[in-house]
């Protein structure tokens, strides 16, 4: 399978199925059929048969999917099967909760590293962390073999962190900062601004 055959929508929902498949575990479930899937996550059952056959096949005609054996194929295939270190950039309010968050370590991904710029940060605990100074954020993240990071800096200075990254050998890059990165294309860059899902809905309200 050419990874790069494969759109980036079907590679968005994987992550999607895999969340409903481990609920589905968490509850004692074995098996399950695209339609009940696609009940969980809003897609129709064609279309979780459509992006599934992509990889392989993974069910039966009558009998399903086998809920643990999809869990591990959907994991492996998002290299989600191991755990990965995080760097986290910049330690104002959104560094602060994605690295006190939870939700990660069931995921894959496990913050170690945190960065900020700013004296007076540096050097406090944070979440079991101590916050490392943002200067010597390439040789830290090189020597760590830090592949992801999350940047949560101001857009004024969003470009000079991620080449920054870049040059540490991250590859791939979860961007809260209202900025388009300009990056290699080596390595992958995920927007995250809460401002623009709000206005896609606030265009359905009356």
């Amino acid at each position: 399978m050419n990874k790069q055959n494969v759109p980036d929508v079907i590679v968005s929902r994987l992550p999607v199925y895999l969340r409903a498949l481990q609920r589905l575990a968490d509850a004692g479930e074995t098996a399950t059929s695209s339609q009940e899937l696609g009940e969980k996550v809003g897609i129709s059952a064609a279309q979780i048969r459509k992006d599934l056959s992509q990889f392989g096949e993974f069910g039966k005609q009558g009998t399903g999917y086998h809920i643990p054996f999809l869990i591990e194929r959907l994991s492996q295939i998002l290299h989600v099967d191991r755990i990965w270190d995080v760097a986290v950039v910049g330690m104002g309010d959104i560094g602060h909760a994605v690295a006190r968050y939870n939700g990660f370590a069931n995921r894959g991904f496990r913050v170690t590293h945190c960065f900020d710029a700013d004296p007076a940060k540096i050097g406090k605990e944070i979440g079991g962390f101590i916050i490392l100074d943002a200067k010597n954020l390439v040789e830290e993240v090189r020597k760590a073999e830090i592949k992801i990071a999350m940047l949560c800096v101001p857009a004024t200075v969003a470009q000079d962190v991620a080449d920054r990254l870049i040059e540490a050998g991250v590859r791939g890059i979860l961007n809260y900062a209202p900025l388009k990165l300009i990056v290699p294309s080596t390595v992958r860059v995920q927007h995250i601004d809460p401002a623009i899902g709000m206005q896609r809905m606030t265009y359905y309200f009356d």
